[in-house]
């Protein structure tokens, strides 16, 4: 992994996208930093396609996608993609999402979960959720440890359910869609971007993003992302000094000034 301060002005010329998880990733200590709001501005102000890429559920995408400067949202880890088009939010949803109604299969790997590892819950944002079940074992308190969302993810997978690990969540799903797939196939369809190795960055902070570095060629993760390599087969191309939202703001920093623009 390279220091971000190294990316050079031939790599940083060719970006066109920026991608980037939101929590631990622009926010630090659950909140939405003004550094790194400000920063989503001026990649956004610098003619950069902005878009979010999260666990996150489909009530805080739409929220997103209408008042935050970003040209489309990925929510819940891939199932579908809100974005701008002819002036108004439009969704794109993964066309692997089950036709059949998955709903009680979620049930039963909630009550595994809950049942399998005490203190994790439902997370507080799952009702604005259309198609994952996200249980939390480090948003809210009790925070538990990281091997408690190991075992939970183990308990999901038994079922036959997709499940990532965050800094905060375990997100369950049935599908065959991740980040990056669903990424991939936006920016194709909707934008006309296929050369991901040269024009999209992606920044993330734990192993939920994983597949986002295996795949991107150009990838970052912020400071606090340390305890979650030793997880990992594939890490960040890069790395930013700052934790959450004050080194996502410090890399987009040094990438405009590496493509030539002025950040005031």
């Amino acid at each position: 992994m390279r220091p971000f301060e190294e990316l050079t002005p031939s790599e940083a010329s060719g970006i066109r996208v920026v991608l980037h998880d939101i929590d631990d990733t622009i926010t630090n200590s659950g909140k939405l930093t003004a550094e790194a709001y400000s920063a989503l501005w001026k990649l956004r102000n610098a003619g950069l396609l902005v878009i979010p890429v999260t666990g996150r559920p489909a009530g805080w995408c739409d929220m997103a996608i209408r008042q935050w400067p970003i040209d489309a949202i990925v929510g819940e880890n891939g199932a579908f993609v809100y974005y701008w088009q002819d002036g108004k939010p439009q969704i794109f949803r993964h066309p692997s999402i089950p036709a059949k109604d998955v709903s009680q299969k979620l049930s039963e790997v909630r009550d595994a979960c809950l049942a399998g590892v005490p203190g994790c819950r439902v997370a507080r944002d799952q009702h604005f959720r259309l198609y994952d079940l996200a249980i939390d074992f480090r948003e809210d308190e009790p925070r538990l440890p990281l091997e408690a969302g190991d075992r939970i993810k183990e308990i999901a997978e038994s079922f036959g359910a997709v499940a990532k690990v965050s800094s905060i969540h375990v997100n369950c799903w049935f599908g065959d869609y991740d980040k990056v797939s669903m990424s991939a196939l936006f920016l194709q369809k909707f934008r006309g971007i296929a050369d991901l190795e040269r024009q999209v960055l992606f920044f993330g902070d734990s192993a939920n993003d994983e597949p986002m570095f295996q795949r991107l060629p150009l990838s970052c993760g912020v400071e606090n992302i340390a305890p979650f390599l030793p997880r990992m087969a594939h890490h960040p191309a890069f790395l930013v000094k700052g934790e959450g939202g004050r080194g996502f703001a410090r890399a987009a920093e040094i990438l405009l000034r590496r493509r030539g623009n002025v950040c005031p």
